[in-house]
């Protein structure tokens, strides 16, 4: 089976992705069948902060992609994400017709308030739930085919890679940010009403959204999963570590990185997507260069080069923003630093890093104890002075 094939030595993968599996069981159960009355019961409330996260590890899961296994350190996924989410926003303006607040059933109320008299031309097909998911995926994809083919065509990498994407990010928010562009302008598009003819504050709308979010996170784990350990991702690790040498062996090292680029960027495009619906708005706020910044400390946070540590990195400090942000909001930002500099000094291989190190640890341990075991005077042979014990092979990995 193809599934197990590629989660037999990522015992990691495996426990998140069978976490994520139980959570999409039970969170529907506690939420539509154990009544309110109970302690067990989980409010809409609840269910619509787990599809958030959800959306988030698929997010962190696209970061994860292009920058722990092909080295490309790109502060432009949270534009992806923006864009994927504009384009469901679209459609769900498209579907609010007369019930809105000036009662034109062709013209979203933002641009009845600006004066608009007709519907621009790149509004037009959004009232079609396919052609709104086909924009989910093409506009990001286009996109990032475009500015990765004059990057990577131009060996734009490291630092600099980072700062022309973030630059573009940067030019998004102020583009999206004018009323001219019929995007909502600051206020962006809210006011959603329904998606698929389903009211989409509805408690059973609430737990399909959160169940979509949860499949699409397996299912794209999966695909990033079978990308990397495919020749494939065994190329674009090479282009990581060695650049040069890979492209020297013959490879068209451009292509490969942009390949990567444009499908971590169809993945943030479908969790900005997904995450709309759930939020009830998009807005150029997304495009906060803060926000890509932010999605790298997650990844770093959980463990980079791991994806299953992107998912963890996400969930833990999301909830965490969800803590200190209830308690105490001026000190999040303070927080976040402070993790992303403990770990980065502390734990360089994030949170995933700590069930590794104990692992070695204790077979570090053990190995010593074979090891007393069978150097007694009497097993001793003088060969095995020269050769290195399997103990010490362990600690110096550790180290």
């Amino acid at each position: 089976m193809l599934t197990k094939r590629l989660l037999l030595n990522d015992r990691g993968g495996a426990i998140v992705l069978a976490l994520i599996a139980l959570m999409l069981v039970v969170v529907p159960i506690l939420n539509l069948v154990v009544p309110a009355s109970s302690v067990f019961h989980l409010s809409t409330f609840t269910v619509t902060l787990l599809g958030k996260f959800l959306c988030y590890a698929l997010l962190a899961l696209s970061v994860d992609l292009i920058w722990g296994y092909c080295g490309i350190l790109s502060l432009g996924q949270g534009a992806f994400f923006s864009l994927g989410g504009y384009a469901m926003g679209m459609y769900l303006m498209r579907q609010i017709g007369a019930r809105g607040q000036y009662g034109n059933p062709e013209l979203p109320d933002f641009m009845v308030f600006l004066n608009w008299d007709h519907l621009p031309w790149y509004w037009h097909g959004f009232d079609s739930f396919g052609f709104a998911l086909l924009m989910v995926i093409l506009v990001p994809g286009l996109l990032a085919f475009v500015f990765g083919w004059l990057a990577f065509r131009s060996r734009v990498t490291g630092v600099y890679f980072s700062i022309i994407t973030q630059a573009l990010t940067y030019a998004l928010m102020l583009a999206f940010f004018r009323n001219e562009m019929g995007f909502g302008g600051n206020n962006g598009l809210t006011d959603f009403k329904d998606i698929l003819g389903a009211p989409i504050a509805a408690d059973s709308t609430r737990i399909v959204l959160f169940m979509c979010s949860g499949v699409a996170l397996l299912v794209a784990y999966l695909a990033c999963r079978y990308i990397v350990t495919s020749r494939f991702g065994r190329i674009v690790i090479s282009i990581r570590d060695a650049e040069s040498r890979t492209r020297f062996c013959g490879y068209k090292v451009e292509s490969y990185k942009l390949w990567i680029f444009v499908f971590s960027s169809v993945l943030a495009g479908i969790a900005g997507a997904l995450y709309v619906p759930q939020v009830g708005i998009i807005n150029p706020g997304e495009f906060s260069p803060l926000n890509s910044i932010e999605l790298v400390v997650w990844v770093a946070t959980g463990g980079r080069g791991t994806l299953y540590g992107a998912v963890v990195g996400a969930f833990t400090v999301n909830y965490g923003k969800t803590l200190f942000t209830s308690y105490s909001p001026e000190t999040w930002l303070f927080a976040l630093g402070a993790l992303f500099v403990i770990v980065t000094l502390v734990l360089p291989k994030g949170l995933v890093g700590l069930f590794g190190r104990s692992k070695k640890s204790e077979s570090a341990h053990e190995a010593l104890d074979d090891e007393a075991s069978d150097n007694t005077p009497e097993n001793i042979k003088p060969e095995d002075a020269k050769t290195e014990t399997p103990a010490t092979q362990v600690l110096a990995e550790e180290k």
